[in-house]
């Protein structure tokens, strides 16, 4: 192989599909695959911050990794054949749906390319081969991902304006880009925006978020967004309100806000001021795939907005969460997680340095955690500890010399560290421990 010739050896010769059909041997396994998605997303996202949103981020990698198992299943192939994965389709729907311009369209898929080429570069480099070799694997790459960027930009512009037209032609689009407006905190005329929305702005809010865990084989975008908007639906029935606001985010998720000032005042201060109550309600309505993230009632267009940024950040702890995390989440009770794990780093070592030896990840470690947790929500009462548990208050009390022997020092001395710590792990699970 070292000894051909630069001139025999060209992107269509036979050690050049060998080298590759080791490489999308290797490549094509489930870890494999998803570092490469994560890279390229990542470069992308860089350049084109806007689909940095949770659910532009999730339709972006669907697509990205339906192209790459695409194009590394045929690249060993002479022939040029390749059908346009459906997921590509779904993420030219999602920018056209929030309302951003083709060019976002087009430029993700040039800085797309931009980021293959680069990551084909270093994998060659890290894959020593004779030069010639490496030349030739570079140009069948570049050639394919040309043809394939040039194949896609077409075909999913139709789709795009497909969408937009469709979109354009509907109230959907008006209430979408009045709500990122809003959001956005342009000024606008109030009335106006609530005669567009069919909802009344100038009033208190609860919002709440709804995703689906993942896409439901089978399930279309349709599909999806009728569940979704069935139970946001629900969700607000069950709170009291018909008055209920809906916007797609997302191919698989969907921003609500449900009015509250038509409910009972007794109803309205128990769901604004008694923990737990919004999860409460909607927890009996709630089945898989389907999650809610609830933020703080408020009121106003303000308030608007406070609810809804409080939502998002209670999906994003639910969703850095362990797997068995409750499908209603609200952001009061995950509020300080939230914030202590803006840095993750600085999370860690607050709750290495608190819990010292009770950050471990044996079952005894994680027992002592809960007593803790659930003695500081108790108010450090034994008995109600001992309750919320189910186990005998001298248990409780036990536990509790324990956990301060290991410790080093009196619970009291430390508790309110000590209950930002416990707060994270719970969010988090045992991917917070040190």
């Amino acid at each position: 192989m070292t000894a051909a010739s630069p001139e025999r050896i060209g992107p269509n010769s036979e050690v050049v599909r060998d080298w590759l059909a080791e490489y999308v041997y290797e490549t094509m396994r489930t870890e494999q695959l998803e570092q490469i998605v994560d890279r390229l997303d990542s470069a992308i996202i860089a350049r084109v911050p806007e689909l940095a949103d949770r659910d532009m981020r999730r339709d972006l990698a669907a697509s990205t990794r339906a192209h790459a198992r695409v194009m590394l299943s045929g690249i060993t192939s002479d022939t040029f054949e390749y059908a346009l994965p459906e997921e590509a389709h779904t993420f030219a729907r999602t920018i056209a749906r929030r309302g951003f311009e083709l060019r976002m369209l087009l430029r993700t898929y040039h800085v797309g390319m931009e980021a293959v080429l680069d990551y084909m570069t270093d994998t060659i480099d890290q894959r020593p081969a004779p030069q010639e070799i490496e030349r030739a694997v570079m140009l069948r790459l570049f050639e394919r991902a040309t043809k394939w960027v040039s194949l896609s930009v077409e075909l999913l512009t139709d789709t795009y304006m497909e969408e937009r037209e469709r979109v354009l032609r509907a109230a959907l689009n008006r209430r979408t880009e009045t709500v990122r407006a809003l959001l956005a905190g342009d000024e606008l005329d109030l009335d106006q925006a609530s005669a567009r929305l069919g909802y009344r702005l100038g009033q208190r809010h609860i919002a709440f978020v709804l995703w689906t865990d993942e896409r439901e084989s089978g399930s279309g975008d349709d599909e999806i967004a009728g569940l979704l908007e069935r139970v946001a639906t629900r969700v607000a029935a069950e709170l009291g309100t018909a008055r209920v606001l809906t916007v797609a985010s997302g191919s698989s998720g969907m921003w609500a806000w449900a009015g509250l000032d038509d409910l009972p005042s007794a109803d309205a201060a128990r769901i604004e001021q008694e923990p737990g109550a919004l999860e409460r309600v909607a927890a009996g309505l709630v089945e898989s795939p389907v999650r809610i993230a609830f933020g703080v009632p408020a009121g106003q267009v303000a308030g608007f907005r406070q609810s809804h940024r409080e939502a998002v950040a209670a999906r994003q702890v639910a969703e850095r969460g362990p797997a068995t995390t409750a499908r209603v989440i609200g952001y009061r009770e995950v509020e300080i997680a939230y914030l202590a794990g803006a840095d993750d780093a600085a999370m860690r070592g607050l709750i290495g340095r608190e819990l010292r030896t009770l950050s471990g990840s044996d079952p005894n470690a994680a027992r002592l955690r809960a007593t803790l947790h659930a003695y500081l929500k108790s108010h450090r009462s034994p008995e109600a500890t001992a309750k919320l548990l189910g186990v005998h208050k001298n248990t409780v009390r036990y536990r509790i010399q324990r956990i301060e022997e290991l410790l080093g020092h009196p619970i009291e001395q430390r508790s309110l560290p000590l209950e930002v710590a416990l707060a994270c792990v719970a969010a988090y699970g045992v991917d917070a421990l040190p």
